[in-house]
């Protein structure tokens, strides 16, 4: 029997061969699958009507240039979009009418497929809570491809695709948002294809302008066609490459769909930091939810935050296998919700923040493995989570109570009475503070190297994430090893695992508890995993005290002591020492030993403590006991027929059963060190290279604490039996990481810390600012590396706008723009005829009142903005669309109106009103966004070819170079 059970015994070797090899097994698994993006197909057409060349050529051709909405390739990107357009419809020998520049619906029905060229819808709106206000031109491209229950009475509505074809002026666009248009492209082409009509219909729409203020989504409202789908899908980029994520959806129901996809990935922890504005951007899901209240999902890729919005968006850093990661997400999800002919998604959308007859329930969803998915209702976790805080209490405490009817409740045990009066100690309660002793100091430990490398090297998160994560979770192990091993030394338990799971279970119980408010008031589902963490600590522990029913009896236990006590066959163990007990007539005890010669004559009735008055036995108890007392201390005596409890053991423990804690791992290890492992790769991926836009670093540190913490804690009741080779080998580790994470610089060719480029000139005086906008004191490094700055006085400052709290921004005279449709002047040309008529302006002020009337243009650019020293309180812009839906001005009143024009040049007519005495101050701003000829911006060239390898510009605004005149009225 112990040759069988010796391998999985409770002992050194076994424990820490088991736990190792099941942890690193886990994490090296799961960083692969996080890290590694599944393979595509080697077929070129994995699906009818999906060509996975084609989409890579032409993500290549749509990446090939910037192409923000102010810029002429955006133009020509639009024009190649409807080309592109044509070609797979006549491939697919589809029918289709020639491009509408106006969506009308009733043309539904004569053609299979409809193509709109929407160049009419514009739109004034704002955000309630904002005091910006935008007003918009849109140039939108919608296909819509009939369904096969079009035109019947009961017809289902169709569902919308969506994503954006315009760029930042800073970034190629391949994944933010290529990849995305691209999957549309193929979209149209598999649902166009012979036999692949849906029965719903497929609106896939191709939006212009999400990347200044979700602008395209705004005007698509104002198409007709917008009041036809109900569910939507979103394909949306915030990274370069990589898997593409399930951001958010709206409800459980239309979750289910995207299940289908052969590689899901994601999970609703990223929807609750939306919910709770942990976010700082945004996407066109915000409009078709919130503002037209239709159901759906956001699908995005993530990641690596460092080439989001710069020239590393492109195809260099992304792959077909990414490709084919949203594509087939996107096939699976649209053909599952064109397939539903149920009613489930036609009821009236929800508009401006309703309910509609439509709404679906909250979800919960997750991957596993990034193979499977789960989905399922907030009020389902919401009703396990109450049915274990209620339930699980009962069963221990019906536990407890059947112990010790049973008589074998040895937890919380101390004193007994023997049979013959003697006092025996038990020693239940050894082991039961240690647990919050270990994890508070150890939790201690990780919490104060996140204040260290906050405090000396605070952006070492930025490149080396994993070295960060080594130190955290090496450290905790090791201090948490330290203690744990050390009280076991001084006081052995065998207790120790079930009373650390008592104290995680009270742990684990009252962060579930939390939780369960939080689903309810708050509608936060992503606690999900603290359920399945809960459920398994609870299982540990039920099955720890379905092994404290393999322990003897108490009353016979002390019966034992008692018969073995009067035949002299007792032996009493403490510490590490063996007393013998009184010799038999041979003289050797059944343990082997010989006995004093004194001893001979001890007879059944003969008291142990025979002979010296006092007898003191030495070893973690050290204790004298007088006969006349009538007290005998039993401290680990063991029964002769009992078997031996390990090491120094309470003599009542050797029943206990050595190959349970296998059992208890299996259950309290993997389960929470999956679902902890992916919490803990996608808070990475979301938060390591925010300090760039701002973000608090210590809060970084302090999630990854947690996290470790949460990943470890499962391992501390059997962490006192790890042999020390294993913690010697992580301390040593931990205090490598450490160093390395106080010493190395932070940032990386592969991962660069991007600062924020604008270029402003003032055509009233000439004066010309260039500006970067990042982490302070590395922008300063970056600008003593750019030619034109070396030797002025740099200007630092705060930044300018609220998003970027945390950067510094550090200005110098720069080199000139070549902006506007001139020929391109000298350098040496004087500033004021450099930039004369590039933004012209007149106001007006209506005489008696407090309105003014403001005429505005820019030369070569189709954005402007107007900027007030204080907030108005409405305005109108002539030709320009309101909706009722949509307030033209939020909440806080309108301090800068965003001026954008599909036409070149062509102009604006505001009306604005302020209120209270005296007239109105502010600015006329134009901006000017195309980059792809370097000459046009030669200060972003210079930064760009001379900062470091290490550094990166990205666009602070929606323009790089901002040109303004000074007005009052």
């Amino acid at each position: 029997m112990v040759r069988l059970t010796a391998p999985f015994g409770f002992t050194p070797w076994p424990v820490s061969v088991f736990i190792t090899a099941t942890y690193v097994a886990l994490l090296v698994a799961l960083v692969s699958l996080h890290n590694v993006v599944p393979h595509a197909p080697k077929k070129e057409a994995p699906l009818a009507g999906v060509n996975m060349t084609e989409a890579w050529r032409d993500l290549q051709h749509l990446s090939g240039g910037f192409h923000p909405y102010n810029s002429r390739r955006n133009d020509e990107v639009r024009d190649w979009l409807l080309l592109r357009i044509e070609a797979i419809l006549a491939r697919n020998n589809a029918t289709w009418d020639a491009p509408l520049d106006h969506a009308v619906p009733s043309s539904l029905a004569d053609s299979s497929v409809h193509i709109y060229n929407d160049l009419t819808t514009n739109l004034t709106f704002s955000s309630r809570d904002s005091d910006l206000s935008v007003a918009y031109t849109g140039t939108n491209i919608i296909v819509y491809i009939r369904g096969t229950e079009d035109g019947k009475p009961d017809g289902k509505a169709p569902v919308l695709v969506n994503a954006h074809y315009d760029s930042v002026p800073s970034g190629y666009g391949a994944t933010d948002d290529g990849v995305g248009v691209i999957t549309v492209l193929q979209l149209i082409s598999y649902f166009s294809a012979p036999g692949h009509q849906p029965k719903r219909g497929v609106m896939a729409l191709l939006n212009n302008g999400e990347e200044d203020y979700l602008n395209g989504a705004y005007a698509f409202s104002q198409s007709p066609l917008s009041k036809l789908p109900h569910t939507f899908l979103n394909l949306e980029g915030a990274g370069a490459g990589g898997r593409a994520v399930l951001f958010r959806s709206t409800d459980t129901e239309v979750t289910k769909f995207y299940k289908k996809s052969p590689h899901p990935f994601g999970t609703v922890i990223s929807a609750d930091g939306f919910k709770r504005h942990l976010v700082r951007s945004d996407t066109d899901y915000t409009v078709f939810h919130g503002e037209l209240g239709m159901r759906g999902l956001d699908v995005a890729f993530m990641e690596p935050r460092a080439r989001y919005h710069t020239i590393e968006d492109s195809t260099r850093f992304t792959s077909v296998n990414s490709i084919w990661h949203m594509l087939s997400a996107a096939v699976a999800t649209m053909d599952g919700l064109t397939s539903d002919t149920s009613s489930s998604f036609d009821g009236e959308p929800a508009v401006a923040g309703g309910v509609s007859s439509g709404t679906g329930s909250d979800g919960v969803w997750f991957d596993l493995f990034g193979q499977s998915f789960a989905v399922f209702k907030l009020h389902t976790l919401f009703a396990i989570s109450v049915t274990l805080l209620v339930v699980t209490p009962l069963i221990l405490i019906a536990l407890t109570v059947i112990l010790a009817k049973c008589d074998k409740l040895y937890l919380f045990s101390g004193k007994k009475l023997s049979p013959e009066g003697d006092i025996v100690h038990l020693n239940g309660w050894r082991g039961f503070f240690r647990f919050p002793i270990t994890v508070t100091v150890a939790s201690a430990a990780v919490v104060g190297l996140g204040f260290l490398l906050a405090k000396i090297n605070p952006y070492i998160v930025y490149s080396s994430e994993y070295a960060v994560w080594s130190m955290m979770i090496t450290a905790w192990t090791f201090v948490a090893w330290f203690l744990s091993r050390g009280a076991d030394a001084m006081r052995p338990s065998a207790l120790h695992r079930t009373y650390a799971l008592i104290w995680l279970y009270i742990f684990a119980y009252a962060i579930l508890a939390a939780d369960a408010v939080a689903q309810n008031n708050f509608k936060l589902a992503g606690g999900y995993f603290l359920v399945i963490y809960f459920a398994a600590v609870f299982t540990a522990l039920f099955i720890g005290y379905l092994e404290l029913f393999a322990l003897a009896k108490k009353s016979d236990y002390l019966e034992e002591l008692a018969r073995d006590s009067t035949d002299g066959s007792t032996i009493l163990r403490a510490g590490s020492e063996t007393v013998s007990p009184p010799r038999t007539s041979s003289g050797i005890s059944d343990g082997g030993r010989r006995r004093d010669a004194e001893d001979d004559d001890a007879g059944e009735r003969t008291s142990l403590l025979r002979g010296d008055r006092h007898r003191t036995y030495a070893g973690y108890h050290s204790y004298s006991r007088s006969v006349e007392d009538s007290q005998l201390d039993l401290d680990c005596n063991v029964p002769r027929t009992w078997p031996k409890p390990y090491a120094a053991e309470q003599g009542w423990s050797g029943h206990l059963l050595s190959w349970i804690w296998l059992l208890q791992f299996l259950v309290l290890g993997p389960v929470p060190i999956i679902f902890l492992t992916q919490v803990g790769l996608f808070t990475t991926a979301a938060l390591n290279q925010t300090p760039s836009d701002g973000s608090s670093v210590l809060t970084i540190y302090l999630a990854f604490a947690i996290i470790s913490v949460l990943l470890l804690i499962p391992i501390l009741p059997f962490l006192h039996r790890f042999a020390y080779t294993l913690p010697a080998l992580l301390f040593l580790v931990c205090i490598a990481t450490t160093l390395y994470n106080l010493v190395a610089f932070p940032f990386s060719a592969q991962s660069r810390l991007k600062v924020y480029f604008i270029q402003r000139v003032n055509f009233d005086t000439g004066s010309n600012e260039v500006s970067l906008t990042g982490l302070s004191p590395y922008v300063e490094d970056i600008i003593k590396t750019i030619p034109s700055a070396a030797g002025q006085h740099l200007v630092c400052s705060g930044p300018d706008y609220s998003a970027r709290s945390g950067l510094t921004k550090c200005a110098w005279e720069g080199i000139p723009p070549n902006i506007g449709n001139g020929t391109k002047l000298p350098g040496a040309a004087p500033p004021l005829e450099r930039y004369t008529g590039l933004v012209e302006y007149n106001v007006t002020r209506v005489a008696n009142s407090t309105r003014a009337v403001f005429h505005i243009s820019g030369q070569d650019t189709r954005a402007c903005r107007l900027l007030f020293d204080r907030p108005i309180k409405d305005f109108t812009v002539a030709g320009f669309a309101s909706d009722p839906r949509f307030p033209r001005v939020g909440r806080k009143g309108c301090s800068s109106i965003r001026l954008w024009n599909r036409e070149w040049g062509a102009g604006w007519t505001v009306d604005v009103e302020w209120e209270g005495e005296g007239g109105l101050d502010g600015r006329v701003v134009c901006l000017w966004s195309d980059a792809n000829d370097p000459a046009t911006i030669p200060a972003l060239a210079e930064v760009q070819h001379y900062m470091p390898v290490w550094s990166i510009p990205t666009k602070l605004s929606d323009g790089l170079v901002e040109g303004f005149k000074v007005f009052k009225v």
